[in-house]
């Protein structure tokens, strides 16, 4: 990192915590200044724990509970299990996808730096994928779904922040990953018009052509993901409506 700012001709500073890992002692750097947090104050004035890590989770688990929703509609056994290699897709656009003023908003609200007295609207970017979390919640058949906050920080990772994988367990879930066998996909015929199930089933297969690498096709996904929920949407209104008409007395 240091090299790269004596190639850009710029001075950066760098924050951060007090982790056994982050060892700078008696580093030669000319271009980047190192400043180590004071013990147990990381999520209080670190920009990271101040926004930009739940920003991040907002983004990943909405890729999860659409896949999900699709795995259930699919009638999939464990409608959670995703590969890996899709998970890390997943991690890559949702970092892309972060703004630099959501990053920004962050270090201000860590105190480190003055507030600016200028409107800032990245609460609302934040707040319409919450929006988006809950109606996904609400779609999966959860007798007691949890909330947005406990799905983006869950008890779990509170008591364990770094938790080693042996060998023996990486073998295993490559093992369970590779059993897993994908169902072909459905004929459909041509002539009567398509079901909601029918249409959802294609858009997902067309979802399964995306090379979330290209940003050209990250935005076709989001596309793609707008019709699937335009859908979803109509199908349960329909659904309250007929069972409304059918009520016996």
């Amino acid at each position: 990192m240091d090299q790269q700012m004596q190639d850009a001709n710029s001075k950066v500073l760098l924050l951060l915590d007090n982790a056994p890992s982050h060892v700078v002692r008696d580093l030669p750097l000319t271009n980047v200044q190192v400043f180590l947090f004071p013990a147990n104050t990381t999520s209080k004035i670190q920009p990271m724990d101040a926004g930009i890590i739940a920003a991040f989770k907002r983004r990943y688990r909405r890729f999860q509970l659409q896949d999900a929703i699709e795995r259930d509609e699919q009638q999939k056994a464990d409608i959670y299990k995703v590969d890996q290699l899709i998970a890390m897709k997943w991690a890559m656009v949702a970092w892309n996808d972060i703004s630099s003023k959501t990053i920004a908003n962050s270090f201000k609200h860590t105190g480190l730096f003055e507030r600016e007295t200028q409107k800032n609207e990245v609460g609302s970017e934040e707040q319409d994928i919450e929006n988006e979390l809950k109606d996904a919640i609400n779609q999966l058949p959860i007798s007691r779904p949890m909330s947005v906050h406990e799905l983006i920080n869950p008890e779990e990772e509170q008591q364990v922040a770094h938790e080693e994988i042996s060998d023996e367990d990486l073998i295993k879930l490559s093992s369970s990953q590779d059993q897993e066998e994908e169902e072909d996909d459905e004929v459909m015929d041509e002539n009567p018009p398509m079901s909601t199930k029918e249409k959802l089933n294609v858009l997902h297969y067309c979802i399964s052509f995306l090379d979330l690498s290209n940003p050209n096709h990250v935005i076709d996904h989001k596309v793609l993901r707008n019709i699937q929920f335009e859908i979803r949407t109509i199908e349960k209104k329909q659904t309250t409506l007929d069972r409304y008409f059918c009520k016996e007395y």
